[in-house]
């Protein structure tokens, strides 16, 4: 690879099309022909590994139909590769991606996004749908354009969100998964996947602390629909005649969490029936942890309203603070009155990969259940989000359905593999791939590593901005890789910090940065406030290429661009 990270793709083009004959025309077949990948100066020749037969190119050609004088073929509207007529594209397209979206996005020197204002952007953008097709150059000039305009969440100084990063293994695995485009519900469709699935479950409930790895487990399209699965099966729990019956058939359930949980508790609540009232908010700390006392005051309120209490969902990495919540007590008073405990993790749960730092969620082996995103601190690409539970087969007993038309119990081999039926989704996507392929090139190892790296950083970053004038802490020692802070600019220095005008003032300082920052491109960091707190900058790093310099750039920046408000 060059040393100024473009990469240059180049497929040698086999004249001769690789393919099945139709009927008996199989002239010029050479059965036992072994072909195979050679790499050659840069040169990647690609054709199939296995026997095949060979048809003369005329024929192929032919196949396809003749171009058209606007250079596109008649058959553009078929859903199967050909080499002569996709290749050179895909191999321009696969170049364009590597060179503007992952190697030159995630390079420091350039910016993280090129701003454009929304109506601006609809008028440069040619996003309208057309009836005839484009040409494959018209195909390239705007994958160009849709990465030109994009965000680079990979790049050092996206830390907008919890993911960020272009993982290079994770990267690979995802664009496998898309090649081969399956759906993980059955052996029979997905046996890799499958069995694959069953191993990273296993490991990680293992690494969760539920004896053996038992239990059971799923991929699921976002730690907010992970949350919703351990609702649904908390309450068939205590309630299995919700499945048959539905609401009719129970009283008023209540959950507990969090009044600064992910909202999606909330959310999947409503959606469920259950209704966002019946969610307790339980006061936090001012480190922003549950008040455990507050937690068994309003469990005894439930039940003295006649209500049901059944789950207490913890947070282990709150989404602003980074708090964890004391999971052994909660998982006590979860104890003493028969309550589900589940934890989200989604952002939190990476750290159990840590000897160091998964002290962090003390307590997590006695959940129910646990949320876990390798998308967010182990930086797997989107989406990557897991349902693990200590109990085995609640998944399937609370949503199986048993369609016959693809769960079968009849056929030739062992139907317990067949685990699509556990899921209320029926197409999914083999996320697990991308995530065994980085534990495969890195290593639980490497995972510590990584890890290590991102809380040594987030410390680093933490004691830098406390030695510098105008940079105050929002929570002064944090848990997790969440950095909260205000930046006080010269002029507002002066003004009593117990006065209208400098809480006005201060307010309004992180939107103008952040306005700053993304119009110039530098870098994105969010802010927000939470509580009586004005707005502050919420740092997070899941990064782990970025080391103490990129540290000391960020708090420049943010001074440069807000010194004079």
């Amino acid at each position: 690879m060059p040393a100024n990270g473009v990469c240059s793709v180049g497929l040698e083009v086999i004249e001769d099309t690789a393919t099945y004959a139709s009927g008996s025309d199989s002239a010029g077949v050479s059965e036992d022909e072994d072909v195979q990948q050679l790499f050659v100066n840069g040169t990647h020749r690609v054709s199939s590994v296995t026997p095949v037969k060979k048809v003369d190119s005329r024929i192929s050609k032919q196949s396809l139909g003749d171009e058209s004088r606007s250079g596109v073929s008649d058959r553009r509207y078929a859903s199967l590769p050909s080499r002569d007529q996709h290749q050179q594209f895909l191999t321009e397209f696969l170049t364009e991606v590597l060179n503007s979206a992952v190697f030159n996005a995630t390079d420091r020197a350039n910016k993280v996004l090129n701003w454009v204002d929304p109506e601006e952007l609809k008028r440069t953008l040619d996003l309208a749908l057309k009836d005839e097709p484009d040409t494959h150059e018209k195909l390239l000039e705007l994958t160009r354009a849709t990465i030109a305009h994009s965000v680079k969440t990979g790049h050092p100084y996206f830390m907008n969100q919890l993911f960020s990063s272009v993982d290079p293994y994770g990267f690979a695995g995802q664009v496998l998964t898309d090649a081969l485009n399956p759906s993980v519900y059955t052996y029979e469709v997905s046996p890799v996947f499958v069995l694959m699935e069953e191993v990273v479950l296993r490991e990680m409930r293992s690494i969760v602390g539920y004896p053996g790895g038992e239990g059971d487990g799923i991929f699921a399209p976002g730690g907010s629909m992970a949350n919703g699965y351990a609702i649904s099966c908390a309450r068939y729990k205590f309630m299995p005649d919700i499945k048959a019956k539905g609401l009719h058939a129970l009283p008023r359930l209540v959950i507990f969490t969090s009044e600064d949980a992910h909202y999606s508790v909330k959310k999947l609540a409503s959606f469920m029936g259950i209704g966002s009232d019946n969610v307790y908010p339980i006061k936090t700390d001012d480190v922003g942890k549950i008040r455990v006392e507050h937690l068994e005051s309003e469990i005894l309120r439930a039940k003295a309203e006649g209500a049901l209490p059944f789950m207490v969902s913890a947070t282990a990495g709150t989404t602003v603070i980074g708090a964890f919540d004391p999971l052994e007590q909660i998982a006590d008073l979860c104890v003493k009155y028969n309550l589900w405990l589940h934890v989200d993790a989604a952002w939190g749960g990476g750290a159990l990969m840590s000897k160091k730092y998964r002290t962090l969620l003390k307590g997590i082996e006695r959940s129910d259940s646990v949320t876990w995103n390798p998308h967010k601190l182990l930086a797997a690409p989107q989406q990557c989000s897991t349902l693990l539970t200590r109990h085995r087969n609640i998944l399937s007993e609370c949503h199986s359905t048993n369609a016959t038309y693809l769960f079968q119990k009849d056929k030739f081999y062992d139907t317990r593999y067949d685990t699509g039926d556990k899921h209320i989704q029926c197409g999914r996507r083999a996320d697990v791939l991308k995530f065994w392929f980085m534990w495969r090139a890195k290593g639980t190892a490497g995972f510590e590593q990584h890890i290590d790296k991102v809380f040594e950083n987030a410390e680093h970053f933490t004691s830098s901005i406390k030695a510098r004038p105008g940079f105050e802490m929002v929570i002064e020692n944090p848990e997790c890789t969440n950095v909260c802070f205000w930046y006080v600019p010269p002029g507002l220095r002066s003004v009593p910090r117990d006065s209208a005008e400098f809480r006005e003032r201060l307010h309004k300082v992180a939107p103008k940065v952040k306005e700053r920052m993304m119009k110039e491109g530098s870098m994105m960091i969010t802010y927000q406030p939470i509580h009586d707190k004005p707005n502050f900058f919420r740092l997070v790093l899941q990064n782990s290429s970025l080391d103490k310099s990129d540290m000391n750039y960020i708090i420049d920046e943010i001074e440069r661009l807000g010194k004079d408000l």
